[in-house]
């Protein structure tokens, strides 16, 4: 065999090894299909909601009069509270900003009568000066005439100030008073709750819990109630003493400032 055909001879060996090289080695199986899964409905989980049978309403509904009238008795004393210092409030807020309108422009007038123009009509600082003014203006009558002057306007423009103060003390005894009562007419509703109670068990002859929950929880909610009605009233009570006093300072300010002024302008008219 010549060279040539050796070659050729080796080159078809080549390309029949490399076929072989590229063919796989064994067919691969086919991809099995998915198994459908049967869906099962799960059941929602509700959270079942229970009745309280001794909440405040089944109270008032089961309640007797006198645990009625208890309940009664404490929310009108907490609206009365509420309304006393809401409303307190909200004059301390108004005499507050009727003292600065007085302060910085009452002292500035050229006159007494522009000075009355000034201030906040029925307001009262306008009754303060009006009293002062009055004041020297009566001096001048015979009953009067006696009196010095100095104490005659001194005398009235304190009337005046301590009418004020009278004003803003008018509501803070009724605070006083809730504040003061309102525990102990709660504890009395402990108490006949408690009542209510013992009267349960001895009639039952048993002390089940069925029996003595109810009143016990009316008992709770009375003093619970009780509290919550004393001790805005309290604090409210504070505030306003704090409120009040922080005020008449500035009214009395204002009364011996208004009586250097009267003394001043009656020396001026000599």
């Amino acid at each position: 065999m010549s060279i040539l055909q050796k070659l050729h001879s080796l080159a078809a060996g080549l390309l029949l090894a490399a076929a072989f090289a590229a063919a796989p080695a064994h067919a691969q199986a086919p991809a099995s299909a998915p198994v459908a899964v049967p869906s099962v409905a799960v059941p929602a989980v509700t959270k079942e909601s229970v009745e309280n049978p001794y909440d405040l309403k089944h109270m008032l509904m089961q309640g007797d009069k006198v645990t009625l009238l208890t309940f009664g008795l404490l929310v009108l004393m907490s609206l009365a509270s509420w309304y006393i210092l809401v409303t307190k409030l909200i004059e301390s807020a108004k005499l507050a900003a009727e003292a600065k309108l007085a302060r910085a422009n009452f002292f500035k007038s050229a006159t007494l009568a522009d000075g009355l123009k000034t201030l906040k009509p029925d307001g009262v600082f306008q009754f303060i000066a009006e009293s002062g003014i009055e004041a020297g203006r009566d001096h001048s009558g015979e009953l009067t005439a006696n009196i010095d002057r100095n104490t005659w306007i001194g005398m009235s423009v304190q009337r005046a100030v301590d009418t004020v103060h009278s004003r803003l003390q008018d509501g803070l005894a009724v605070l006083a008073t809730v504040g003061s009562t309102a525990p102990f007419i709660g504890l009395f509703g402990t108490v006949w709750g408690i009542l209510n109670a013992l009267t349960a068990i001895g009639i039952a002859g048993q002390a089940s819990i069925d029996k003595v929950a109810g009143p016990v929880g009316e008992a709770l909610i009375m003093t619970a109630i009780g509290l919550a009605v004393a001790v805005p009233a309290v604090l409210g009570y504070n505030w306003l003493v704090r409120r009040n006093k922080v005020a008449m300072e500035s009214v009395r300010g204002f009364g011996a400032d208004l009586h250097g002024v009267l003394l001043g302008s009656r020396a001026a008219a000599r």
